[in-house]
């Protein structure tokens, strides 16, 4: 159990440091030493709620989303996740997908007619 909760640690602190290279001030919240100032994993993405999940070999789980689903209050859920020796992949609802694609496609546009 230490291990794996020290496997959970240190993802959330790539995470955070991955999120910090793209340019956002992120960093694991306070839940990890009993103080939960945010449900998230990882703080720092605006209107994500992030939760963390690295394990062995285990597939995506459900309950994962279930997890994030309740906690997001008014974010959007997202379950950023791995297995050992594979890359990160974020899973959301199909609905939230949409929802930051338009903003994508929109962006996009706007890009577009400025050239």
């Amino acid at each position: 159990m230490v291990n794996s909760k020290q496997k959970g640690a240190r993802f959330e602190r790539t995470l955070a440091k991955l999120f910090r290279e793209q340019g956002y001030e992120a960093r694991r919240t306070q839940q990890y030493c009993g103080a939960v100032e945010d449900a998230s994993d990882v703080v720092g993405l605006p209107y994500i709620h992030v939760e963390a999940k690295h394990y062995a070999k285990q597939a995506f789980s459900y309950d994962w989303m279930e997890q994030a689903k309740r906690d997001a209050k008014n974010n959007i859920p997202a379950v950023f996740h791995k297995t050992d020796n594979h890359e990160v992949l974020v899973t959301m609802t199909l609905n939230d997908w949409f929802t930051i694609y338009r903003e994508f496609e929109a962006g996009m546009r706007i890009k577009e007619l400025k050239s």
